[in-house]
């Protein structure tokens, strides 16, 4: 069978998925954005990848411009076109699409009907019910328009697509709602490429170069969008300055890390170690630098989001502080394997109060660690998800 697999984001689980299914014998090309700024997989051939295997990074005519809503929708659009033309071109009898802007899923999908190739959306936000939430926020009234406008399209993506992808059960719901039928609608829980996160130790050459091998270290990787709330991450770090012996590390670009860094230097807080997104061979030592990681999710995002990077963590064997609404699942997954300790968004005592808990019972955060890594190991087999998405382009 031949396969696009399309991940807007280019993370890491979506590109091992592509590489298992060409190395079970479809022809697999695997298309992301390169433009974006965002944490990575090994999106480049490697030496033992299958023949049957290629990657491919689509770049836009102009710089992104992702915080200008009008030129933003437009470029989106462009994207969708130079997408489908990338689709068209390999000639696939399936796609499937993830982590995708609704306007440029609108022109792939085109594309896939006109055709009569099988489309499976694979839906890792609700991403209308983000923009009406967040978007109604910032301007109410035009805000909620623009929103209305985005779960409009995405219901009629949803409804049209040969197959929709969730990965809670949580979407089931809406997804009914909106007239999807039950039958069309899958569950795959996210994972984590274990095989690419083996466990490292602490002191390691990244850590030894960053000045973290014999400190304390709390660490944050990851996007900060409308989504997360950086004044956590700047409140810890004011509440430790005095510790010589701690560090708060925040991996990440855009505006939340802008404004991180800004603070940063108006509250002079040396602990405070700000880095640009590292590259995903690094990743390993990265995480393993930590004595505990770090996640955060506004409570308006609890139902539309699952923070993907949680499971990553669990890979690395570290004990995990999350700031997220408890019902999300990702707070659902670390409660459940007992991997780490959870707060509501907003409560940034708590926040600040559990981490400086961690930080002083090591053998806490040692169990912890170890459930998560075995969390990891029990449920992130890739060929258990390999099987779920074949059974899938069968049907």
């Amino acid at each position: 069978m031949r396969i696009v697999v399309h991940d807007y984001a280019g993370h890491p689980f979506q590109v091992q998925l592509s590489r298992a299914l060409a190395g079970a014998g479809h022809e697999v090309l695997h298309l992301y954005a390169a433009f974006l700024q965002t944490p990575r997989g090994s999106l480049a051939r490697l030496s033992g990848d299958p023949a049957t295997f290629d990657v491919k990074g689509l770049q836009l005519s102009r710089p992104f411009r992702k915080h200008a809503l009008v030129r933003r929708r437009f470029q989106e659009i462009e994207y969708g076109h130079i997408l489908a033309r990338e689709v068209l071109a390999f000639r696939p009898d399936t796609v499937i699409s993830a982590n995708t802007p609704l306007e440029s899923q609108t022109q792939l999908l085109k594309a896939c009907k006109r055709l009569r190739i099988g489309f499976i959306f694979w839906m890792q936000d609700v991403y209308g019910v983000a923009v009406h939430r967040l978007l109604s926020r910032r301007l109410p009234i035009l805000g909620s328009l623009i929103g209305r406008y985005y779960m409009w399209l995405e219901r009629r993506l949803c409804r049209k697509s040969d197959s929709v992808v969730v990965i809670t059960e949580d979407f089931r719901p809406l997804l009914e709602s909106w007239g999807v039928p039950r039958g069309k609608i899958r569950l795959v829980e996210n994972w984590a490429p274990l095989d690419e996160l083996p466990l490292q130790p602490k002191d390691n050459e990244w850590s030894r170069a960053q000045g973290f091998a014999d400190k304390l270290c709390i660490l944050y990787s990851g996007t900060l969008g409308m989504k997360h709330n950086p004044s956590l991450l700047l409140r810890l770090a004011g509440e430790l300055r005095q510790r010589e012996d701690v560090r708060v590390a925040v991996i990440s670009e855009g505006p939340g890390f802008d404004w991180l860094s800004s603070r940063k230097e108006e509250l002079k807080l040396p602990n405070l170690a700000l880095m640009k997104f590292q590259p995903f061979e690094l990743m390993p030592q990265v995480l393993a630098s930590a004595d505990i990681l770090v996640g955060i999710l506004e409570r308006d995002a609890g139902f539309f989001s699952v923070p993907s990077k949680v499971l990553t963590y669990l890979c690395a064997a570290r004990p995990v502080l999350l700031a997220v609404p408890f019902e999300n699942l990702a707070a659902r997954i670390v409660s459940k394997a007992g991997a780490g300790v959870l707060v509501q968004p907003d409560d940034e005592k708590g926040f600040v109060r559990e981490a400086i808990g961690l930080l002083g019972n090591p053998a806490l955060r040692q169990e912890m660690a170890a459930r998560g890594r075995n969390y990891a190991e029990r449920e992130f087999n890739i060929l258990g998800k390999l099987a779920q998405f074949e059974e899938l382009f069968k049907r």
